[in-house]
C-alpha cells in the first residue's frame, strides 16, 4: 500500500504568513498623512459664500498640517465672515492669529482697527491703524482711518470738557430755572444742545435770508422767555419742555 505524505511548509514560509497576518490584523502598515487641500477653502472665498467659508476655512485652520500661507489666508476669509456676522470678538480673535503668523500685512492691522473702533476701543484702533501706515506709508485708508479717530478724539477731549455744563456761566446766575439746569447733568446738557443747534440754524438761515434768521433768534427768545416763566409752576415739567424744543430745532435743521 502506498503511503502519500503532505509536503511541509519550510520555515520561511511560515514566518512570512505570520507576519503577513499580524500586520493585516493589527492594522500596523505606516500610515500616510493625508493631503491638507485648501482649494475649498480659496473657491469658497472667492465666491463669498459665508457657510462654505466657516466650513471650508475652518477646517483648513483647525488641521496642524495646514501650510502658513493657506492658514493665513483661511483665517482672514473667515474674520470677514465674523464681521458681516458682527462678531467682532471672533474676527478680532482671528485677526490676532494672523499678526502673530505674520506681522507684515498692513491690511490686517487696518482691518482689526476697525474692529476695535467699532467695539469702542479707541486706544486699540488708533494704535492698529498706526501700525498698517508704518507697514506701509502708502496705505489711504489706514491713513484715512487714522486721521478721522484722532479728530473724533480731539471733539470728544473737546466735549468732556464742557459735558454736564450748560451753556451759561452757572457761577453767575440768579434765576430759579438757570439754578436747577446747573443742578442737572441731563438738563445741562440738554441745554448746551439747544444752544448750539440753534446757533448752527441761524447761521444757516442768514446765509441765504437775513429776514429768516431774525426769526429764529426771536423764536428762540421766545422759549427761553416761556421757559423761565412757567419754571415753578405745578403742571410746567422743565426736561420735557427742553427736550421738544431740542427735536423742534433738528427738525428744521434737517429741512435746511
Amino acid at each position: 500500500m502506498r503511503v502519500h505524505v503532505r509536503a511541509l511548509p519550510t520555515i520561511a514560509a511560515v514566518l512570512w504568513a505570520a507576519l503577513a497576518t499580524g500586520a493585516g490584523a493589527t492594522g500596523t502598515e505606516p500610515a500616510v498623512d493625508p493631503q491638507v487641500d485648501p482649494a475649498p477653502c480659496v473657491g469658497a472665498i472667492a465666491a463669498n459664500d459665508d457657510d462654505r467659508i466657516m466650513g471650508a476655512c475652518g477646517t483648513l485652520i483647525d488641521n496642524q498640517k495646514t501650510a502658513r500661507g493657506d492658514r493665513i489666508k483661511a483665517l482672514i476669509g473667515r474674520a470677514a465672515v465674523f464681521t458681516r456676522r458682527v462678531q467682532l470678538d471672533r474676527a478680532i480673535a482671528d485677526y490676532d492669529a494672523v499678526v502673530l503668523l505674520d506681522g507684515t500685512l498692513a491690511d490686517v492691522y487696518n482691518s482689526r482697527g476697525e474692529l476695535w473702533r467699532k467695539t469702542g476701543d479707541r486706544r486699540k484702533a488708533l494704535a492698529d491703524f498706526d501700525a498698517a501706515i508704518k507697514r506701509n506709508p502708502g496705505f489711504v485708508a489706514a491713513r484715512t482711518n487714522y486721521k478721522d479717530l484722532v479728530l473724533e478724539l480731539e471733539r470728544l477731549g473737546a466735549l468732556m470738557a464742557v459735558y454736564n455744563k450748560p451753556s451759561f456761566n452757572c457761577a453767575k446766575v440768579r434765576r430759579a430755572v438757570e439754578k436747577a439746569i446747573c443742578a442737572d447733568p441731563s438738563l445741562a446738557n440738554l441745554d448746551r444742545e439747544i444752544t448750539a443747534v440753534n446757533a448752527k440754524v441761524i447761521e444757516r438761515a442768514r446765509a441765504g435770508n437775513l429776514p429768516a434768521g431774525r426769526d429764529l433768534r426771536r423764536e428762540q427768545e421766545a422759549f427761553v422767555a416761556r421757559r423761565n416763566a412757567a419754571f415753578g409752576q405745578a403742571d410746567f415739567d422743565l426736561l420735557k419742555a427742553m427736550r421738544a424744543r431740542l427735536d423742534q430745532l433738528l427738525a428744521i435743521e434737517r429741512a435746511m
